[in-house]
């Protein structure tokens, strides 16, 4: 055996409080478990934290037309994508989704679903708070709740509604599948965070360069279904696809979110703007 150099003192010993001291705050209130936090956790010694309840979040679908997937359609009949895409998105955020099923375009029908909600800290329908003959979820708070809130300045996504059922707070998301997710993102998915105790509840957010034209009428803050990619010179955004509110094949390939103010009617390439980035953050 041969020793070529002298050995450092304390070389290669890991010391005790190297990586945290007595004393030391290892974790804030709020902060996301992630595995390194349990990690952390396990290495100070502790077995067991406080932490928040996931919500249990209700979903309801709305509509006459709409069946479930797998069933057959009939004329002027749609497979139901709202129930599953929006239960995704619940989990997605740290919530437990809890199917309500389908109400049909009745207040009775509407009526009888609200009554299961029971034991949930938030219900969420899609469908029926438009303007339209057949749009029956406003009607039916403002008999049996109240709503605080009806319309946005969002494009896709101008009709939605906050109010109450009894002690449970309901966010009416739109029918369409597209402005559903867009309004899930920027009003179900911060309130879901917030239950959970997040401090943090931004949309992980970053600066990209348009390649394409986009108009914006109508005087709304419109969020664009585009692909990010990286560029020399930071990200360049381009259309994912159509963007039609009823389009979900644009937001499939799509990974962000572009944010064309309300202020801006036509967005032209070379313009940068705002993306938000829903899959860098999963809850």
């Amino acid at each position: 055996i041969g020793i070529s150099q002298p050995v450092q003192q304390g070389k290669n010993i890991r010391l005790a409080g190297e990586d945290t001291r007595a004393g030391d705050r290892i974790l804030s209130a709020g902060t996301r478990l992630r595995p390194a936090e349990i990690g952390l956790l396990a290495a100070a010694g502790r077995s067991h934290v406080l932490v928040h309840r996931r919500p249990r979040v209700a979903v309801l679908v709305t509509g006459d037309e709409v069946v479930a997937p797998g069933e057959p359609l009939q004329p002027g009949q749609i497979w139901n994508s709202n129930g599953a895409m929006v239960a995704s998105q619940i989990r997605q955020c740290g919530g437990e989704p809890a199917h309500l099923g389908i109400a049909r375009d009745t207040v009775d029908a509407v009526r009888a679903k609200l009554g299961q909600t029971a034991g949930v800290d938030l219900l969420v329908t899609t469908g029926g708070v438009s303007v339209g003959d057949y749009d029956i979820v406003k009607d039916v708070l403002q008999s049996e709740g109240r709503i605080d809130l009806w319309q946005i300045r969002l494009k896709p996504g101008k009709p939605l509604a906050f109010g109450w059922v009894g002690d449970t707070p309901l966010i009416g998301l739109p029918g369409n599948p597209v402005a559903a997710a867009v309004a899930f993102a920027q009003f179900v998915r911060p309130a879901i965070l917030t239950m959970l105790g997040r401090r943090d509840i931004t949309m992980p957010t970053v600066q990209a360069r348009l390649l394409d034209r986009v108009e914006n009428r109508g005087g709304r803050q419109h969020y664009v279904r585009v692909r990010i990619d990286p560029a020399p010179d930071g990200y360049v955004a381009r259309l994912a696809g159509e963007q039609g509110s009823g389009m979900l094949t644009s937001l499939a390939r799509a990974n962000g979110l572009l944010v064309v103010p309300e202020t801006c009617p036509l967005a032209e390439p070379g313009m940068v703007f705002p993306v938000q980035m829903p899959d860098w953050d999963l809850g």
